[in-house]
């Protein structure tokens, strides 16, 4: 018998609140079905697919209902309520699924959905966690270029954004093309920019530069709108200022402002960037 999985288990003994079941090859090592689950008719020696997790008091219990994800499992669940221990998520089961605060990516809150694998803790519980990277698939059907679409489920000073591609995916947006313009729990539409030999996926938020130029302009436009018609950037602004304020590279908001110069939309001084 396996924890969080379903199984084909034999009905071993019947008693007033429910039935014992037990696998074939060790009928020793039994676990309850509640009387409320069982069907009408079934006998001892009848064969029961069902769903084993632990009930409030930690112990081990079957249940003919499908949850909502089972053990190495991802999916989105929905937060119920928090509580100052951890959230509880509903999966579909009489008892709740517990997500713990050490587990989460970032607080949750009652009533949203948050995406989580189920696991195994170490007093032998089922649990969920916002941890999700040992647990996506590396056997995505995309390639180079194609547009996918995801969940941010964490984000590293040193690696980037870590993305759960249609939520099953191994994907990461690389420190270098991320610039904070999405956070934990966001969905984001990304373009796939390479694919590894383990078969994770490389990504990125912005479009081939021929592609994505024509967008940075108008966002440098639409900043030079709203500031008067004037910026207090040059090639000398370092580009942690450039990333923070328009959430592109330096060398990309180069190439926007050279369009926009180019076309006659801006002139460009030792200290600023203005409309003519």
């Amino acid at each position: 018998m396996q924890l969080g999985k379903k199984q084909i288990l034999t009905v071993v003994k019947m008693v007033d609140f429910g039935v014992y079941l037990a696998d074939t090859e060790d009928p020793e090592d039994r676990v309850l079905l509640p009387k409320k689950q069982l069907r009408a008719g079934v006998r001892p020696g009848d064969q029961l697919e069902v769903f084993l997790y632990k009930d409030s008091r930690d112990r081990p219990i079957a249940t003919t209902a499908d949850p909502l994800l089972s053990l190495g499992e991802v999916g989105r669940l929905k937060v119920k309520e928090v509580s100052r221990i951890g959230a509880f998520l509903d999966w579909g089961l009489e008892k709740d699924l517990f997500l713990p605060f050490r587990q989460q990516t970032r607080k949750v809150r009652a009533g949203e959905e948050c995406l989580v694998a189920v696991y195994v803790d170490k007093s032998g519980r089922l649990c969920a966690t916002m941890n999700v990277y040992e647990y996506l698939r590396t056997d995505s059907p995309y390639g180079e270029n194609d547009r996918v679409t995801g969940t941010i489920y964490q984000i590293s000073d040193n690696f980037g954004a870590f993305v759960a591609v249609d939520d099953l995916y191994s994907g990461l947006i690389p420190r270098k093309e991320f610039f904070g313009q999405a956070q934990i729990g966001d969905q984001v539409e990304a373009r796939v920019t390479g694919v590894k030999t383990d078969g994770k996926l490389d990504l990125s938020l912005r479009d081939k530069s021929y592609l994505q130029i024509d967008a940075d302009a108008e966002l440098v436009m639409q900043a030079l709108e709203e500031s008067g018609g004037e910026l207090p950037f040059s090639d000398k602004t370092s580009p942690e200022v450039i990333k923070k304020e328009f959430s592109m590279s330096k060398n990309a908001f180069k190439r926007a402002v050279g369009r926009l110069l180019k076309e006659g939309r801006v002139e460009i001084t030792d200290k600023s960037i203005r409309k003519p």
